[in-house]
């Protein structure tokens, strides 16, 4: 009985269950710029380049069965996805930290500066020239 006591309490920590949370947010969030990199992005990319379809774009070495198929074009896509999803990420903590960060204090003035070693040695210098 005390596996599942423990296992319980593994698996209702925060932690856990924000990790939960996040992962399925983010199979949520992949499907989303999937989407707007294959429907939105590429069909513009390809435009632009003369109407080339990136997702059949590959490198076929040797002939028959045997045959090895480099689709470099998906290649190209699936860093375009990585790219987008890293940049909206980036800019979801940014902002996400920019609300966490408590308003900074302003800094107390800056005490005023002590007089210099020089200065102090003249000072000496000046007073033993007295007596």
């Amino acid at each position: 009985m005390g596996f599942i006591k423990e296992f319980k309490e593994f698996a209702m920590k925060g932690n856990v269950m924000d990790m939960a949370v996040g992962v399925i947010i983010g199979g949520a969030f992949g499907k989303i710029v999937s989407s707007l990199v294959d429907d939105v992005l590429m069909p513009l990319v390809g435009m632009i380049t003369g109407n080339v379809d990136f997702t059949n774009l590959a490198f076929q070495i040797g002939e028959g069965e045997g045959a090895a198929v480099l689709k470099y074009g998906n290649f190209i896509q699936n860093t375009v996805d990585f790219i987008i999803v890293a940049f909206c990420i980036f800019l979801m903590l940014k902002g996400i930290n920019k609300l966490n960060r408590k308003k900074e204090e302003p800094e107390a003035p800056a005490a005023p500066a002590g007089p210099t070693q020089e200065e102090l040695l003249a000072e000496i210098r000046d007073l033993l020239k007295q007596k």
